[in-house]
């Protein structure tokens, strides 16, 4: 793409022009240094829709199991039922996790975890309740659309059924997870076992009609294309024109190490941090109807995470105080982010750090 036309798409974009797929996919594909024009225009927008305000949530990962039937080859958690690093916490251990979270004063429990093949509808949903019962006043944020519909198979009960039991046992808000990249083609190299695109798309659109709001997830890095990227924010938007219902999109930078697909030699070592850049400004350009986009810390680490911050994000994520998906993956900073540190980060750009519930009312 030529500077001049660059410039006008730029400013058009700004005045209200809405993106196409394929100038999207023309942004993605650039490479010298226009990436900080667009990254410009993204922050630009981001300032108009959301202001100086930085965003996190104070939340707690509480992981289940890292026993999976997936086994996803850019994972590097999960592990086969019969494995000796292979673990399953019981309900004692499971309360005396949300019981520290509770002690942490957070405001959302994320619970993380491999899907279990035994697991159905009634344990998720046992699962659920026992957190909820020692600190209700958190929004228990989980269950993927690849969950849930493992789960009402394994009950023979549908997929609105299974919501439902969940947000009687005390779900607050779904994950917006098992996404990946939302393009079957790329899904059958990089996790053949979870549900295709056209039923991670039905389910979230049914829990949004429930009235359950979800996070938007994208992970960039392994061996999708540019295209593909832009397809995916494709199918989000749409959904968001729809229903509304998706609170932030959350990218998740593919982490390689340890990872099946980087060990096969069938994946790159991760994005680059110009894919990154652009990933984060196209989608704050080309995501309309979004308000929100992360900038998640346990992926990126902290110093980039600002460049994310300065690219169209707006929102640190959480706290998190674990996060053993990213630590088996590699990533060397997931653990736990200070909000002093995160105030730091934030000041250091001229921006205002404030906490945030998990549907975005600011807390303070």
């Amino acid at each position: 793409m030529k500077d001049a036309e660059l410039k006008n798409l730029l400013n058009d974009v700004l005045e209200g022009h809405r993106m196409t797929e394929e100038e999207a996919v023309s942004l993605m594909m650039i490479r010298d240094r226009n990436i900080f024009r667009i990254a410009e225009a993204a922050d630009q927008l981001r300032e108009r829709k959301v202001g100086d305000i930085v965003t996190y949530v104070r939340n707690h990962n509480l992981h289940v199991t890292n026993i999976c039937k997936n086994l996803c080859g850019f994972c590097g958690f999960g592990r086969p039922k019969k494995a000796e690093d292979a673990y399953l916490h019981n309900e004692e251990e499971i309360r005396a996790r949300a019981l520290l979270a509770k002690e942490r004063k957070v405001t959302e429990v994320c619970l993380l975890s491999g899907v279990h093949p035994d697991f159905d509808a009634q344990r998720y949903a046992e699962i659920i309740s026992w957190v909820h019962d020692v600190i209700p006043e958190a929004d228990i944020h989980t269950m993927s659309p690849d969950e849930i519909s493992y789960s009402a198979k394994k009950s023979g009960i549908s997929t609105k059924e299974v919501i439902e039991m969940m947000r009687s046992a005390g779900l607050g808000t779904l994950q917006g997870t098992a996404a990946e990249i939302l393009v079957d083609s790329v899904r059958k190299t990089i996790c053949p076992a979870k549900v295709p695109t056209a039923e991670w798309v039905r389910i979230i659109k049914e829990a949004h009609s429930m009235g359950i709001k979800s996070t938007a997830t994208i992970l960039p890095g392994s061996v999708e294309t540019e295209a593909d990227r832009v397809e995916h924010l494709r199918v989000l938007r749409e959904i968001q024109d729809e229903t509304g219902g998706f609170t932030e999109l959350v990218p998740l930078p593919y982490l390689h190490h340890n990872t099946p697909l980087f060990n096969k030699g069938l994946a790159p070592p991760g994005a680059t941090g110009r894919t990154d850049i652009l990933l984060f400004a196209v989608s704050r350009l080309y995501l309309d109807n979004f308000d929100n986009i992360q900038i998640s810390w346990g992926k990126l680490g902290r110093k980039f995470t600002q460049v994310g911050l300065l690219s169209g994000g707006n929102d640190f994520g959480g706290t998190m105080f674990s996060d053993e998906v990213s630590v088996d993956a590699g990533g060397d900073e997931s653990d736990y982010l200070d909000p002093g540190e995160m105030r730091r980060i934030t000041e250091d750009i001229g921006r205002v750090l404030k906490q945030r519930s998990t549907t975005y009312e600011i807390l303070d």
